[in-house]
């Protein structure tokens, strides 16, 4: 009898032998090169992080390896994560949609209660107690690529429109304005940022007209007039912002991370001083160099060929999800993977746009590079929605 024979099998090991045959598939369907690439970057990031803290005696609690450990497990808890999104499926957890979408706008709303902390001028983060925090806005954008997704695909993969009409449209958009409300009111600039550019992605890759799409950059543009004129920014983030515009205006002040930065990168050279030789970095100049600024110890203590070679990771995590994004069975698929596209694009230009001057200071974590465990958790989810998607399509593609 053939081994892969049901015949004369009892239901239970027919079941059984199923299952396996259909992990043993999923697997030789995952795209190995994003895997390696993001791998790649989470343990770079370990190495930089580690350097970046090992002697800031004032952050670590006297342990060099403190925030070494807390990234690792952090990474170890991403991608358990994106192991268990691979498993459930992205089409499966469209059903489940409304419930994370729920849950992530109410992490979003106690922030701005009592439970909420601030930390660098940002009421962003909830305090979990022994040293642990959670951002919601990471989460928020997770959601807001499902549930948009979700409204934009029903009517076209069932069969019934070519593209979304414009009440659909109406629907998505009332959808992501709720979370992104909420984050402006924290106020997170730079997270609002990263979610406007989703929303612009989603609705690319649906096929809404492009009148939307224009209309929405319309009134962005006005609206961050009005953020201007009205004075909802608050004192520090106008200071960032005027300081991008003249970098020689407060160069002690509000310039001083993105000098102190420049000077780090630049002082690398082509090969650099050496991980852990950096001057830069262990005489802490550069602030928050562990999680907004880590691209500036690749720089410095990489050079410009561990530095690009940071960019060239992310360039294939990018190449590799846009293949995805191409090849998905459903529309659905497709939008998931444009909006997760559309957020590393945007939020890895502008961290390392922001290290050399050419973005202003936000506040944006590089993805599966800076320290922040809520950071991590969301970029390995992304990962494993776009490993599902992936696992749609046969073996060969």
């Amino acid at each position: 009898m053939s081994t892969h024979s049901y015949e004369g099998r009892p239901w239970q090991e027919r079941s059984a032998w199923s299952r396996i045959t259909a992990r043993d598939s999923v697997v030789r369907r995952l795209d190995w090169t994003l895997l390696l690439a993001c791998m790649a970057l989470s343990v770079l990031g370990a190495l930089l992080v580690w350097s970046a803290t090992r002697n800031r005696t004032e952050l670590n609690e006297g342990d060099p390896q403190y925030f070494l450990w807390r990234h690792l497990l952090g990474l170890a808890g991403g991608i358990a994560l994106a192991v268990g999104t691979i498993w459930l499926g992205h089409r499966r957890l469209r059903g489940a949609v409304p419930v994370l979408y729920g849950l992530s706008v109410l992490l979003a709303l106690l922030v701005l209660t009592p439970l909420g902390a601030t930390i660098n001028g940002q009421r962003a983060w909830l305090k979990l107690g022994g040293g642990f925090s959670l951002q919601p806005a990471e989460f928020a954008k997770i959601t807001i690529i499902l549930g948009m997704a979700m409204i934009l695909a029903a009517r076209v993969d069932a069969g019934d429109r070519v593209h979304p009409d414009h009440r659909t449209v109406v629907q998505a958009l009332g959808l992501a304005a709720v979370p992104i409300g909420i984050v402006m009111l924290m106020p997170d600039m730079g997270s609002v940022m990263v979610l406007a550019v989703i929303v612009l992605g989603v609705l690319l890759a649906s096929g809404a007209s492009n009148r939307w799409i224009i209309g929405l950059l319309a009134a962005g543009g006005i609206g961050a007039v009005l953020v201007w004129q009205l004075g909802v920014l608050d004192d520090y983030q106008i200071k960032r912002f005027a300081a991008f515009a003249n970098p020689a205006l407060d160069p002690s002040g509000a310039g001083y991370n993105t000098n102190q930065a420049r000077i780090a990168i630049g002082s690398g050279g082509l090969y650099g001083k050496g991980l852990f030789e950096g001057t830069q970095t262990t005489g802490r100049f550069v602030p928050e160099q562990q999680t907004d600024f880590v691209f500036t110890v690749a720089g410095e203590e990489l050079g410009f060929l561990g530095a690009g070679l940071i960019i060239f990771l992310i360039a294939v995590v990018l190449w590799r999800a846009c293949r995805i994004a191409r090849e998905a069975t459903d529309l659905y698929g497709t939008i998931v993977a444009a909006g997760i596209i559309a957020w590393f694009a945007f939020q890895s230009f502008e961290n390392i746009g922001m290290t050399m001057g050419i973005m202003p200071v936000a506040g944006l974590p590089l993805p599966f590079v800076s320290y922040g465990g809520t950071s991590m958790f969301a970029v390995w989810i992304a990962i494993g929605l776009l490993q599902s998607i992936r696992s749609q399509r046969p073996v060969s593609a």
